[in-house]
């Protein structure tokens, strides 16, 4: 088992449903779907910790295996301890070769809130 295993967590796929709300309008709820497995990684950088000064989201990157493509605006939730990210990049942009041994492939993602319902 690599490192990269060990550093993977349960993962749940948000799953995005809408209904009309007998406005005209729409009401949209998220549920748990597919669960995945994804390391976390906090950027914790000197430019990262300015920029929260500045009120900008925690950043962190997220790193699953290649078979995993998330993308913007995906929401994933980490089950140990049901915080919600929403995934700001492509995972099409940013995945190890075919070729490769190493199976991975990343995302940025910041911490978000699920809207009222």
């Amino acid at each position: 088992m690599s490192l990269v295993d060990n550093a993977m967590e349960k993962t749940f796929i948000m799953d995005k449903i809408t209904r009309p709300d007998g406005y005209g309008g729409v009401k949209t709820k998220y549920t748990e779907g597919a669960e995945i497995a994804v390391a976390y990684s906090f950027d914790d950088s000197t430019a990262a910790r300015i920029a929260q000064q500045e009120g900008v989201e925690n950043r962190f990157t997220l790193t699953t295996r290649r078979s995993v493509l998330l993308r913007f605006p995906d929401v994933v939730k980490r089950d140990r301890d049901g915080k919600i990210f929403l995934i700001t990049t492509d995972g099409d942009d940013n995945l190890t070769p075919a070729t490769s041994s190493l199976d991975l492939r990343q995302v940025e993602a910041k911490e978000w809130e699920i809207p009222n319902e």
